[in-house]
């Protein structure tokens, strides 16, 4: 039984998955991860984050969007795309992804099981071997689930993958439609209504909420549906579906949407896109007393321990915010925590990255949380098209929005749409990770030109505002904490 003996068990191999385990093996203990898919990476690599992010990219290059501001609304690299084109790039990335992910788990030591994992005690796994090879009985101390989520799917609509399909099947497409209805506004119906919409597709987005994104800056959410709506997108907010049906019409199909509100919406296809459920229902859960929600979510503590001590859950399925960037951290600290091994982690400064067309991202807190909280704040705002590098890649539409706090002038947030965020974010990220002020960017130097000085832009403006702020009987330029002075320049030499 020795060689069937484990410190630790993960099961799933998504980002929560892959992190757990090479974190459990750093740790100095023997680490098992079973997969039950023939190829590692989870829906994340193999038909969710990184084939919709590749596929985005695509469509940025082939439909010339990146260049329409420069050379005008007309201008596409290749005249009608079609799915295959997407495709190639999309499989190219999953192939090298896979190696990559499957050289990090060997390299580190972890046993990698292809077989389906199911619990009989809190401290034993049976692994279903694939091709009937029989069973293998696991013994583990502690256990990570990562087993990630499917896309959710009601009885009553009729998918076939191709004209009614949700975003698991977007891979198989065979054509694209001329025209799309996209149920649910959430991340994964945003990002591929943007996507397709890039494309020409004729998109309507429908959604029950009175807005787009409800997490985010709303100045954000508002400017990207104003976006979508360039691209002719048509959004229908407060709206539910009270049936979806498919028809013949003139040799071809059409789905026909009916809303509760009596409005009709007619589309060459259907993308189904309202949440998604947890992969539990064969890990036997409720042998070791586990249960899940009605989405077969697992409910976990702040130290992503289950109800059962030695079994912890990560990643999509224990719910939001089902990022393949907090699933990693979530795999990591959940062992570290497993173990009593210490750790430091700041979930308050975890960025979002929603890769719509424009891209969004933010970390720290809204408008909104610091209304409602009662903090005074201030903003300062910069505009790509007021950079030099903007300009340069033709993006006229990205903004960059600090807040900031009126009295100590630290950064509370940083919000940013447009090409780059989810890289730009990082910086302001950095400053809020060290408690740093507006007057950081004021009194740094970034490379020109580039679409980072939109900090140093947006803080200038934030400063302005914030001089409304000051006493009015003394009008005495503002001081920096962290302004130091130049030492005079040689003689003979010059300031360029």
């Amino acid at each position: 039984m020795d060689g069937f003996t484990y410190d630790l068990i993960v099961i799933g191999s998504g980002p929560g998955g892959q992190k757990a385990a090479i974190q459990g093996a750093k740790l100095g203990k023997r680490t098992a991860l079973i997969e039950k898919k023939n190829e590692l990476g989870g829906i994340c690599t193999n038909i969710g984050t990184i084939p919709s992010k590749t596929l985005r990219e695509a469509v940025l290059h082939l439909s010339g969007y990146r260049e329409r501001s420069i050379y005008g609304s007309a201008y596409h690299t290749k005249d009608a795309p079609t799915i295959a084109d997407l495709l190639f790039r999309a499989n190219h990335v999953i192939r090298h992804e896979n190696d990559v992910i499957r050289h990090q788990l060997q390299r580190n030591g972890v046993d990698l099981i292809d077989a389906q994992a199911a619990l009989i005690e809190p401290n034993i796994v049976a692994a279903s071997i694939k091709a009937g090879h029989g069973q293998r009985i696991l013994s583990t101390d502690k256990i990570v689930i990562a087993t990630g989520t499917k896309a959710g799917q009601d009885s009553a609509t009729p998918f076939d993958g191709q004209t009614v399909f949700t975003s698991d099947d977007i891979l198989g497409l065979q054509c694209l439609p001329k025209s799309l209805a996209v149920v649910g506004a959430g991340v994964i119906g945003c990002e591929y209504a943007s996507i397709f919409a890039t494309l020409g597709v004729r998109v309507t987005l429908i959604d029950k909420r009175d807005r787009l994104l409800p997490f985010i800056d709303r100045e954000i959410s508002d400017s990207l549906a104003y976006q979508l709506r360039q691209q002719r997108v048509v959004i229908r907010y407060s709206e539910e579906v009270e049936s979806l049906d498919v028809v013949d019409h003139h040799g071809g199909r059409r789905v026909i949407i009916k809303l509760t509100s009596g409005k009709t919406v007619v589309a060459a296809a259907a993308l189904y896109s309202v949440g998604r459920i947890g992969n539990t229902e064969d890990l036997n859960l409720e042998s070791v007393g586990l249960t899940t929600d009605e989405r077969g979510r697992i409910k976990v503590n702040a130290n992503y321990q289950t109800e059962v001590s030695n079994i912890y859950a990560v990643g999509d399925v224990i719910g939001f915010p089902s990022l393949a960037s907090t699933s990693m951290e979530q795999g990591r600290i959940a062992v570290c925590n497993a173990f009593n091994h210490p750790y430091v982690s700041v979930p308050e400064l975890f960025p979002y990255g929603i890769f719509t067309i424009p891209e969004i991202s933010m970390v720290g807190r809204t408008e909104e949380d610091l209304t409602k909280a009662g903090v005074p704040y201030e903003i300062g705002r910069a505009t790509y098209r007021e950079i030099a590098r903007g300009q340069i890649i033709g993006d006229q539409i990205g903004l960059l929005k600090l807040l900031i706090h009126v009295e100590t002038h630290k950064l509370l947030g940083v919000h940013i749409l447009g090409e780059g965020a989810s890289e730009l974010v990082h910086i302001g990220q950095a400053v809020m990770a060290h408690e740093g002020k507006v007057e950081y960017f004021i009194n740094s130097v970034f490379n020109y030109p580039t679409l980072a000085e939109c900090y140093k832009t947006a803080a200038f403006d934030g400063i302005n505002r914030l001089r409304n702020y000051r006493p009015l009987v003394a009008d005495v330029p503002m001081r920096t904490d962290s302004a130091v002075s130049a030492p005079p320049l040689a003689v003979g030499t010059a300031k360029s």
